[in-house]
């Protein structure tokens, strides 16, 4: 298929500069990649934009991971056709339909064994924050309890539970539990212990009588924190959860709005692990880039009322289409396991340029979910708590360590991680821009600068992004000054939230 040029609706780069001009004076304060993306897509295929003036970019952001077969795939473009000229209705409610029947089938045809056999949906609207809510809902009619366990950095989207469960809201019936991760270790230290203190400290707050901590109605996660800076949930911890989870009958809500379709290099990214949840919460890829947003649950947690939930456009008839032909393209080609194989080797070439530039803290993730952290490397090491501090102790002397008698210092077994530095991502990410490579950012600080390329990303266009990454990194590495360097999360100002498609 050749992508042809409408001269009609081109616009020119004095047009783009008026488009530019009339959404800042015309939309909302709270518009978000507009601001550090100024450009006026016109045309898109794959990896590709083409903006209004005429550059191309390379397009890493992807609609916030919804697009997992890139811009106008040709098996997406054929599949809204075909509903088009068959003369379908385009909304129906939730009434029954050959295209929803499809979609449904190719979709549990995807699930984890365990749960595809027996499993339930809920067509829940538009946006995945919509089917956070459902799944919230649904565990808290299930089980007759109000409260909820979620983790520190967590993202669920934008709406009031979501909030809640994000820790950016009221969080009146929320417990926090940290999410374990190796850089910034909330306990010091990292790695397997790490992630072993994380499942015991969530243990006991379930345990404890006194803990402040109800017998909550379900716990969420994300495999992947996405919006938290890209990190992976340790496999072992998260067996650990679902075991801790399950011995209560607590259900475990999987958020897979990001990490589902073949991200993370396995189909949904909890099989990493070999987890089974109770409920799996989908939305941006499951769409073929059109809203779509369900969720998927075990049949004894179907406690629901007709009616109980409902949403008046859930039965986007081309969304259906165009994700029976997005999951059926990825699971017949093996876009996963592709995913895997290129996105370490991606890694490890970024890990490489980490070794180059003291500025980057850290590169992690999993398949083509890939985030690399910028730190400030003139100033102090960070503290445990994201404060500059020392590195080596910390306490004011008045109680004892683990090993020691009163007054012993605690001290962490791995080093502080350098502070944060959110201008420096800024600084790459523009710098990205300017080579013609489109970019996110995230992470605590807002200092994560983020890959998600389509799964479909050749071999040449991934060394391409890489080059341009790498140059840019590189020549804000020689030229910033001296960064401002946030002291605390609310100075340093919370993560950009990528908005639920």
């Amino acid at each position: 298929m050749t992508l042809t040029r409408p001269p009609q609706t081109q616009p020119s780069p004095t047009a783009q500069e008026g488009i530019l001009r009339r959404q800042s004076s015309r939309e909302s304060a709270a518009r978000t990649y507009a601001r550090s993306l100024p450009i006026v897509p016109v045309r898109a295929r794959g990896l590709t934009i083409e903006g209004a003036d005429g550059r191309r970019y390379l397009d890493c952001l992807s609609g916030a991971g919804s697009l997992a077969l890139g811009h106008n795939h040709p098996v997406v473009l054929e599949a809204i056709r075909s509903v088009l000229d068959s003369g379908a209705p385009l909304h129906v409610l939730d009434l029954a339909t050959p295209v929803k029947d499809t979609f449904t089938s190719e979709l549990f045809g995807t699930l984890p064994p365990g749960l595809a056999d027996s499993a339930r949906i809920q067509f829940c609207g538009p946006a995945g924050t919509d089917a956070v809510e459902a799944a919230l809902k649904l565990v808290r009619t299930a089980t007759g309890r109000e409260g909820l366990l979620a983790f520190s950095g967590a993202y669920h989207g934008m709406t009031a539970g979501a909030l809640a469960v994000s820790g950016q809201g009221p969080s009146v019936r929320v417990g926090r539990l940290p999410f374990p991760q190796d850089h910034r270790c909330p306990f010091g230290v990292g790695g397997p212990t790490g992630a072993h203190l994380a499942a015991r400290l969530a243990e006991s707050m379930l345990d404890d009588p006194r803990s402040g901590v109800r017998e909550p109605a379900g716990v969420i996660v994300e495999p992947v924190q996405g919006e938290g800076g890209v990190l992976p949930a340790p496999d072992a911890w998260l067996r650990r959860m679902r075991e801790i989870t399950r011995a209560r009958s607590i259900p475990l809500i999987a958020d897979e709005v990001q990490t589902g379709v073949g991200r993370t290099g396995a189909f949904w990214a909890v099989e990493h692990s070999g987890v089974v949840p109770d409920v799996m919460v989908l939305s941006k890829a499951i769409g073929g880039s059109l809203p779509l947003a369900v969720i998927v649950y075990r049949e004894e947690l179907d406690a629901w009322q007709p009616g109980a939930h409902a949403g008046t456009f859930r039965g986007n008839q081309l969304a259906m289409a165009a994700g029976t032909a997005t999951l059926r393209y990825v699971r017949e080609n093996g876009l996963a396991g592709r995913a895997a194989v290129l996105g370490e080797r991606m890694l490890d070439r970024l890990r490489r340029l980490a070794r180059e530039h003291d500025c980057v803290g850290e590169v992690r993730g999993r398949g083509l979910m890939i985030g690399v952290e910028l730190v400030d490397p003139e100033a102090a090491p960070a503290g445990r708590d994201g404060d500059p501090g020392p590195a080596d102790t910390w306490g004011d002397g008045a109680g004892g360590g683990a090993s020691g008698g009163a007054g012993a210092p605690l001290t962490p077994s791995a080093p502080a991680p350098l502070p944060a530095a959110p201008a420096l991502a800024a600084a790459v990410q523009q710098e990205c821009l300017r080579r013609g490579l489109i970019v996110e950012l995230g992470g605590r600080h807002s200092c994560v600068v983020r890959l998600l390329p389509p799964l479909t990303i050749t071999d040449e266009q991934a060394e391409a992004v890489l080059d341009r990454l790498s140059d840019a990194i590189a020549a804000v590495s020689r030229t910033a000054p001296r960064l401002p360097t946030p002291r605390t999360p609310k100075e340093a100002g919370a993560a950009s939230p990528a908005a639920r498609p």
